[in-house]
Formats: C-alpha cells, sequence, structure tokens
C-alpha cells in the first residue's frame, strides 16, 4: 500500500493543477503564438516559469483509487491491477469473472 504521504502530495498537485490551468492556458497560447515578437513571446515563457512547479499536469501521478498504487493502472477503471484481481476474485465487479485453467 502506498504511503498516505505520496497520496496527500498527488491530491495537493492535483488542486494546484486545477488553480492555475487558466493562467497556464493562457500564457502557453501567448508563448506558442509565432505571430507575436520573441520578447512577448520570451516574457511569456519567462511567466510559466514562475508558477509553481507541480502546477503542470504532467507531474500528477494516476493513482489507484483503493490502494493509492502508481504503477500497473487502469484508466478505465481508475485501479490497479492488484486491486482490479483482488475485488474481480471476491466477485465484487459486476461482469468480470476471473478464469482459471
Amino acid at each position: 500500500m502506498a504511503k498516505k504521504s505520496h497520496i496527500e502530495k498527488n491530491k495537493r498537485r492535483m488542486k494546484l493543477v486545477k488553480k492555475y490551468s487558466g493562467r497556464r492556458e493562457r500564457l502557453l497560447a501567448v508563448a506558442n503564438n509565432e505571430e507575436l515578437s520573441m520578447e512577448e513571446r520570451f516574457e511569456a515563457r519567462l511567466k510559466l516559469a514562475e508558477l509553481p512547479r507541480n502546477s503542470s499536469p504532467t507531474r500528477v501521478r494516476n493513482r489507484c483509487e483503493v490502494t493509492g498504487r502508481p504503477r500497473a493502472y487502469y484508466r478505465k477503471l481508475g485501479m490497479s491491477r492488484v486491486a482490479l484481481r483482488e475485488l474481480g476474485s471476491r466477485g465484487l465487479i459486476p461482469g468480470l469473472v476471473k478464469s482459471s485453467w
């Protein structure tokens, strides 16, 4: 099971991403707009670099809703393979049958 601190850290990152998403989007639009001068674009890049590092969406880690495990994560289900197998074996996931031969 993942440490609580890692799960909490990821939740804080999600909040920061949500908080700064509009500002980040506007600055990226200016920085990538080739119709503007280099100075304006560079200024936008500098302002973008001043935003908190954890406000970038790439720093948010997909984690299992059940265990908090970051690896082997199924996006459609929101859980890791370990939790999926465990809940499937108990019959708690409708329509999932564990095959054995």
